[in-house]
């Protein structure tokens, strides 16, 4: 079975919001690349899986292909529900950010964003297709049987009972890759360090100083993942060893506490090693998952503002007393494993019934061995 994985594009801060004229520019930029590259690389496959609410053309290729289709969020925050409101976008030009309103409201209006967005682009190219035009962009992208690659405890579906969503539990594929010897000297050296890193999200250019004052204020070592911070941290020092990719899951057993963007992949992580974590959420679904924390007190969720030495400080100190470090290893204790084995039975049942995702049951078997997940 071929499955192809339309996934998410890399979190970055965002930028000032474009003007209309623009904004339709980009849409429509985006749509057609979309179509065309998705296009090209499916053929031949037997599913498309959409891992990110702006792939816009993966459903509309699998049904000109007539392939199933399935779109998956990687947190609970980012598929509708009238338990919570949608995640947050900056208002656009002309615009004012929307009063507070009860969460219909606000899964109404983010509805007609994503309308307003994309679906004249979106139609333009389904009528080039032979397709019929969709009135309603995200249910269409969303389907109504949409996947939740979150972890039960981490990140749960907020109406369990009923289903609306396929929770699988989190995608965590084995790493076998060994820590570089320099970083095995500097864990051997001295006492479990602090990590930092916000994977891809933009930083202000003093940041690296601000992360090395907070860890040495404390007395602790750090772990530095440069990320975008390349020109703004210093030298390696005796105290400090700045890092490129890792094996974050054999990296993050053997540290003090973790200070992270709140990516769902490094908030699972860390919540996999028992690490007790400080989130500096930055946008999209980032605040939810500093909440998540935060509400579990496995860490701390900074403001969501640049950090400065003292902010950092005192979440830090927070986050090191041994209730939340007691706390972080008990919640590693029942984070699942299995998320990644079970979407996978999932699409190879899904392919040898040859029915659609959208409309296909819950097996019963999997009802059994994963109550928890329904």
């Amino acid at each position: 079975m071929r499955t192809f994985a339309a996934s998410r594009p890399s979190a970055t801060q965002p930028p000032a919001a474009p003007p209309p004229e623009q904004r339709r520019q980009l849409a429509e930029g985006t749509v057609a690349t979309q179509f065309d590259t998705i296009s090209e690389v499916a053929r031949g496959c037997d599913t498309i899986v959409a891992a990110t609410a702006l792939q816009i053309a993966a459903r509309s290729v699998a049904e000109k292909m007539g392939i199933p289709y399935i779109f998956v969020a990687y947190s609970a925050t980012v598929l509708p529900s009238p338990h919570h409101p949608p995640p947050a976008f900056p208002p656009m030009p002309g615009q004012t950010a929307p009063a507070a309103s009860d969460n219909q409201e606000l899964w109404a209006r983010d509805a007609e964003r994503f309308n307003d967005l994309f679906g004249t682009a979106l139609n333009a190219r389904r009528a080039s297709l032979g397709l019929a035009a969709v009135s309603d962009v995200r249910s269409y992208i969303f389907t109504d049987r949409p996947w939740l690659a979150a972890d039960p405890v981490l990140g749960p579906w907020d109406n369990p009972g009923g289903e609306t969503v396929f929770q699988t539990g989190a995608w965590i594929l084995p790493d076998e890759r060994p820590l570089s010897r320099e970083l095995e000297i500097f864990l051997d050296g001295g006492e479990p360090p602090i990590y930092f890193g916000f994977g891809s999200t933009r930083a202000s250019q003093d940041v690296g100083g601000v992360m090395l004052s907070a860890a040495r204020a404390l007395g602790r070592r750090a772990v530095v993942s440069r990320g975008w911070f390349d020109q703004s941290l210093v030298e390696n020092e005796r105290d400090c060893l700045s890092i490129g990719d890792v094996n974050v899951h054999a990296l993050f057993r053997r540290l003090a506490a973790i200070v992270q963007h709140g990516g769902a992949g490094t908030t699972t992580a860390a919540a996999l090693a028992g690490a007790p974590q400080v989130v500096v959420s930055h946008h999209y679904d980032q605040h939810y998952w500093a909440r998540r924390v935060q509400a579990l007190s496995i860490g701390v969720a900074h403001a969501s503002t640049a950090p400065t030495a003292h902010s950092l400080i005192a979440a830090l100190e927070r986050a090191l007393e041994p209730d939340v470090v007691a706390r972080a290893r008990s919640i590693a204790t029942r984070v699942r494993r299995d998320g990644t084995e079970i979407a996978a039975q999932r699409l190879m049942d899904i392919n040898h019934q040859s029915l659609p995702e959208i409309s296909s049951p819950l097996s019963a078997r999997r009802k059994r061995d994963h109550p928890a997940q329904h």
